[in-house]
């Protein structure tokens, strides 16, 4: 059943066209995901849904009593708050085990100070918190803002185990991949003002994504075919005279008029790190406590070059700590870290550091260098910022009209081009798209010096890391090889299990031809063979002759078209026979977009053939 309808809307900021005239309709049991990159709309599309921000034309209609709950990204507390009251009093309808379900939930999400003023919280414990407030009224559609952000990866499995069990909507923005294969079964994604709708989890989306990608390039490829062949046609000269002449011009400038897909631009990673000595990054012994919580004891451990290591435990175990030790931003009780003289740390931190958003964005890179040295060779800062998806109009903007995952890729692109050679990044994929999430993971993968990262992003991890190292209590680390998956069935084969994985996908496959065998790889001796066994192109006898005359084919079907159209105006008040000659037209209109279709095959076969004779 339908619940909600979002209609005709658009959405203009400054001169930025966010939304343009985009409609989609929502119904029970939905559980959508919506995706695109930093900047394109994702967190105002569900404002708009939740009521909370304006449209600048069209309406979203909602089934008459429909109980929306909204988490945003940031949210806003009232001064003086108190936790458990705060959650409590989000539920629609109090009764006596409201103030039980607030004191619930919250400690399934690790908050345990439920008389604690919400303003002493930290960023994260304020984000848990409000997303219990969310989650404690039974509302019908839940609109969640990065509900993942600030959640460990036990809590992330929970919030998955309970939307999956809530019967309502469930409308979301979020990073984190195995979480929307787990939870989500349709993807809405956000390019260039339009959306698009999948019904799949992400994995479906993937694919279904480069299958429509696929189509817009064979239909332009095919509108540029055709394109081609009505140039020459009008080049011979024509007669405009006769209906069938008039036709192919007005289709010649509707050939010309049409638009090409309009392809998503990647971030483009690129930078030259400092070249890295013998001596690495080497903690001896390090302990540290607050008060009486022991954070790290004794912890020793010598980082290999090259070497990628991810760091997870629940929330306040200390992870961030340890990271900002290595930093020398916090000095350890007893032990020490040791550099090697040529290592260069570059660290991304969980939050964006203040930034003065009076100041332009280019500035904010200049700060850095005008020019940074990259693999190509030295490039501008301007160029830098280009290749991080800043546009030149961008690039003159003050960095308080950014977005908030638009602050975070221009933080990160600031850390990069200070060429480290040691890479500590405290929770990344906070409030970064997934595009640019994938080419970071790329990026690091060629990365020549050594990753150091905190995060709960499973996906992340198992992309990343090589080596995974779990707070476990008391201040102690335990070491599993691989990344977040294997960790889990390690994990689970210690303390017994059947070792599945929380949540987390297989991404590889078995490899398996089905039969339990491993197919066999083809080799570097079989490729060169395969390149030098290049087929001859020929046309058969059957296509030569259908080459011949298919320009004649599809000329007398424009012929016969135009003059089904005039006979339906002549027949338009006898129903009986305008149906005839209607189902005539469009059986007439189907063979001609076949004969198009084929035409395109055979003219790109014969561009081949002649190509081929050419060079040999």
């Amino acid at each position: 059943m339908n619940v909600l309808n979002i209609e005709h809307v658009s959405k203009i900021f400054g001169d930025k066209k966010i939304f343009d005239d985009i409609s989609y309709g929502i119904h029970d049991g939905d559980k959508i995901g919506i995706i695109g990159i930093n900047g394109t709309g994702k967190s105002t599309l569900l404002k708009i849904i939740a009521g909370e921000e304006e449209t600048d034309e069209g309406q979203v209609i909602t089934q008459n009593g429909l109980r929306i709950t909204y988490l945003p990204q940031m949210p806003d507390f009232p001064k003086g708050a108190i936790v458990q009251d705060y959650v409590a009093d989000g539920k629609w309808q109090k009764d006596w085990s409201t103030q039980s379900e607030a004191r619930n939930i919250l400690n399934k999400l690790g908050i345990t100070e439920h008389d604690a003023l919400v303003e002493q919280l930290s960023g994260g414990q304020k984000k848990k918190v409000a997303l219990a407030r969310t989650l404690v009224n039974p509302s019908d559609v839940l609109i969640l803002d990065e509900p993942t952000n600030h959640l460990d990866n036990e809590m992330v499995t929970w919030l998955e185990d309970y939307l999956n069990r809530f019967k309502g909507v469930v409308i979301m923005v979020t990073h984190d991949r195995y979480f929307l294969d787990k939870v989500t079964n349709k993807i809405l994604e956000i390019s260039h003002g339009k959306i698009y709708s999948y019904d799949a989890n992400y994995s479906g989306f993937l694919e279904l994504k480069a299958q429509r990608e696929e189509m817009e390039l064979a239909s332009e490829r095919k509108r540029q075919s055709v394109l081609r062949m009505e140039l020459e046609w009008a080049k011979r000269g024509c007669r405009a005279r006769s209906t069938k002449q008039r036709a192919r011009l007005e289709r010649l400038e509707a050939l010309k008029n049409g638009k090409a897909p309009t392809q998503d631009l990647d971030v483009q990673m690129d930078s030259v790190e400092t070249r890295m000595g013998k001596k690495t990054v080497e903690l001896h012994h390090v302990s540290k406590h607050y008060g009486d919580k022991v954070i790290l004891d004794d912890f020793d451990y010598i980082v290999l070059r090259n070497q990628r290591l991810g760091i997870i435990g629940p929330n306040g175990c200390g992870k961030s700590t340890l990271i900002r030790i290595i930093d020398g931003m916090v000095q350890p009780d007893s032990g020490e870290v040791e550099l090697g003289e040529t290592i260069k740390i570059g660290y991304f931190a969980q939050e964006v550091p203040d930034m003065d958003g009076n100041q332009r964005v280019i500035d904010y890179i200049r700060d850095v260098a005008e020019f940074i040295p990259t693999r190509d060779g030295r490039i501008s800062a301007s160029m830098m910022l280009e290749r991080f998806l800043f546009d030149s109009a961008m690039q003159y903007t003050p960095v308080a009209k950014l977005s908030g995952g638009e602050k975070r890729r221009l933080y990160l692109l600031k850390v990069l081009m200070e060429a480290p050679n040691v890479l500590l990044l405290d929770e990344p994929s906070n409030d970064l798209d997934i595009p640019t999430l994938t080419i970071l993971e790329d990026y690091l993968s060629s990365f020549s010096g050594i990753v150091i990262t905190v995060s709960h992003d499973r996906y992340f991890l198992d992309d990343v890391v090589d080596r995974i190292f779990a707070f476990e209590g008391n201040g102690k680390l335990t070491q599993y090889e691989g990344g977040y998956t294997d960790y889990v069935e390690a994990k689970a084969r210690r303390f017994g299990g059947d070792g599945s994985s929380a949540g987390a996908a297989d991404k590889s496959g078995s490899g398996a031809d089905g039969n339990g065998e491993e197919p066999k790889k083809a080799t570097k001796k079989d490729w060169k063979q395969g390149q030098n066994r290049q087929e001859k192109l020929k046309f058969s006898y059957k296509e030569e002759r259908e080459y011949a005359t298919i320009d004649d084919d599809i000329a007398k079907l424009e012929e016969k078209i135009a003059k089904l159209e005039n006979d339906m105006m002549a027949n338009a008040t006898n129903s009986v026979k305008l149906r005839e000659i209607m189902a005539d037209k469009e059986a007439a209109e189907q063979q001609l977009e076949e004969k198009m279709d084929r035409w395109v095959y055979l003219n790109d076969l014969a561009e081949k053939i002649e190509a081929q004779k050419n060079n040999g």
